[in-house]
């Protein structure tokens, strides 16, 4: 089956395939090459994205290596690296805020518990149905807000928690600019210059590493002549075993805790709170499962290869379902960490347990030397992120070239992302989109005089009868104006056929116009005949064929053998009263 990819379901579905496929040491070393080249950038991201969440950045490690080796090794995609992202930062950061670390854990738990009753539901094959224009937007608006996000930590300012509105959120940065640090802004523009000049070297190494060794060596240089700057080890901490804190991020693995331990609340307080996580727990599961199966359609296009859409769902469901239970946080695919793996060699999700394993060495091995990673540059790598996710240039092509409805529906997700939240941009934006292609379709739905396709038959069509014919779907958006229209120009006729070839759709609505159409012909005395109706429409009618006259009862294979018919019944001066329902039952169903 071609879209097979749609529709499976099986656990460990694309590392299946590919040991199916033949799996030995050359696709091993491929593998383990692409994992320590992805893990490698994982390190700094993880921790950045974190931070960026609202979380202490060890959180981003632990996310990376038990997210990176569930949903690696459970998903349908063989290349795609999952852990977090920056997509889930708006989300994340207000509820970390507001309620703590533990509802942040809760929700993941619930969004996994989402995402696998979506994979088991078979709904991977309906994100392809979410527009363009949308996902443009909030992916744009995302960008946005962690833009302002780290303007704190770019300027150098102490300013903790931001309020929750973009507007208020704004006021308070510029209340706290007189306070702006010098050396902190130095060195972030030091740090985006690096990381906007590095490719146009062309070697294969990746941006942020030498942005972040350069700006970790001039931070050291910064803060040991009295030019202070906060880093990682300046800014957060971690209990030891006897009681004291450590600097930085622990070298160790967390522990199995439950998530709603997490933080001060008992269980209780939480369960309270959970009429009020469960919007938030959808937003992540939605956002997720977008996320993780655009990831997968990126990396299908580079590769050639298929992914299975609700396999990959119940791997992120299930790694966000066990993370939390290790201190991890929403995770899914990484559109950017995917592709480095793809063009790194990778060949199947072994290279994800690789990358995973990298970030699990780097938290055992080099928590002293994550330590010095100045938070100014940490900011200027996550605006470097969210330029990158926001799309500009497709936003741009999108402005200059789209219809008039997808600009709109762009510029609403995208203001609703910024000013509200991404749950409400997108359910907005997809109803916009859906009601702008029903009217657009609605207009492709026609009805014109068909008088030249009676000609053509060689039949001759009988004095007071017309041919019309349809054209588009007849649905409830358009069936009532055309039908309607129809029904004005069958005064002082004897009769009408209706040509239903180029109509290849019938719901529900256009049955019940078909219905009151026909009433009016009954009532004006005019007979009404069909011609050449399509396998979906006839099986519409086919359902709902009730006793007495019906269309399926006045309908004929094609307009020729209708005008034949019609032609031998009518006489000079005489009506016809005429039921042909066994014969054109008979001939329809022989077509």
């Amino acid at each position: 089956m071609p879209r097979q990819h749609l529709f499976s379901l099986r656990f460990a579905h694309a590392l299946r395939e590919v040991m199916a496929e033949g799996y030995g040491p050359r696709g091993l070393t491929r593998d383990v090459i692409a994992g320590l080249t992805v893990g490698v950038i994982a390190i700094p991201l993880s921790m950045a994205l974190a931070i960026a969440s609202g979380v202490e950045p060890e959180h981003g490690l632990y996310t990376a290596i038990f997210a990176g080796v569930i949903a690696g090794v459970a998903g349908g995609s063989r290349y795609s690296v999952t852990g977090p992202t920056a997509a889930f930062v708006i989300i994340l950061q207000p509820l970390v805020v507001k309620h703590g670390l533990a509802a942040l854990l809760l929700c993941t738990v619930l969004s996994g518990v989402l995402l696998v009753a979506m994979a088991r539901a078979r709904l991977g094959r309906y994100i392809e149905y979410i527009p363009e224009a949308v996902t443009l937007g909030f992916t744009g608006g995302i960008a946005v807000v962690i833009v302002v996000l780290q303007v704190p930590d770019l300027l150098g300012l102490h300013l903790g928690p931001l309020p929750d509105g973009l507007v208020e959120k704004l006021a308070v940065i510029r209340g706290g600019m007189h306070a702006a640090s010098w050396p902190a802004v130095g060195l972030s523009v030091f740090t985006l210059l690096v990381l906007l000049a590095w490719p146009a070297g062309r070697t294969r190494v990746p941006p942020h590493l030498p942005a972040l060794v350069l700006a970790s060596l001039l931070g050291w240089v910064l803060n040991r002549y009295g030019l202070e700057v906060d880093t990682i080890g300046s800014r957060f901490s971690y209990l030891l075993p006897d009681g004291t804190r450590g600097a930085g991020v622990p070298s160790s693995l967390p522990s199995f805790q439950l998530p709603w331990t997490a933080g001060q609340q008992s269980a209780e307080e939480l369960l309270a709170l959970l009429p009020e996580l469960l919007p938030a727990a959808f937003a992540i599961a939605m956002l997720g499962a977008i996320e993780s199966l655009l990831c997968a359609v990126v990396l299908d296009g580079m590769s050639g290869k298929r992914h299975s859409a609700n396999s990959e769902l119940l791997g992120q469901g299930l790694a966000n379902i066990i993370t939390p239970f290790f201190g991890g946080i929403s995770a899914t695919a990484a559109i950017a960490r995917s592709a480095v793996n793809f063009k790194s060699g990778a060949c199947s999700p072994v290279a994800t347990v690789i990358h995973a394993l990298v970030v699990l060495s780097g938290l055992l091995f080099l928590s002293r030397i994550l330590s010095y990673l100045p938070m100014p540059a940490m900011a200027a790598l996550l605006l470097f992120v969210a330029w990158n996710m926001s799309e500009a240039p497709k936003a741009r092509a999108l402005l200059k070239k789209a219809p008039a409805g997808d600009i709109a529906v762009f510029l609403i997700c995208l203001s609703l992302t910024i000013l509200f939240d991404m749950v409400i941009a997108i359910t907005a934006g997809v109803l916009i989109a859906s009601l702008l292609f029903m009217k657009n379709i609605a207009a492709l739905t026609t009805v014109s005089d068909a008088q030249v396709r009676a000609v053509l038959t060689g039949a001759k069509l009988p004095s007071g009868w017309k041919v019309f014919a349809l054209r588009g779907p007849l649905f409830f958006a358009a069936a009532d104006r055309c039908l309607g229209e129809l029904s004005q120009h069958i005064q002082g006729l004897q009769g009408v056929i209706l040509d239903m070839r180029d109509m290849p759709y019938l719901d529900a609505g256009g049955l019940a116009a078909l219905k009151k159409l026909a009433h009016a012909c009954e009532r004006e005395g005019v007979a009404i005949r069909y011609a050449h109706w399509q396998f979906q429409p006839l099986k519409t009618l086919a359902r709902a064929r009730e006793e007495g006259d019906d269309p399926i009862a006045w309908s004929y294979p094609d307009l020729g053998a209708a005008l034949a018919d019609i032609e031998a019944a009518c006489g000079p001066g005489e009506r016809r009263e005429h039921d042909a329902a066994g014969k054109n039952v008979t001939e329809l169903r022989g077509t």
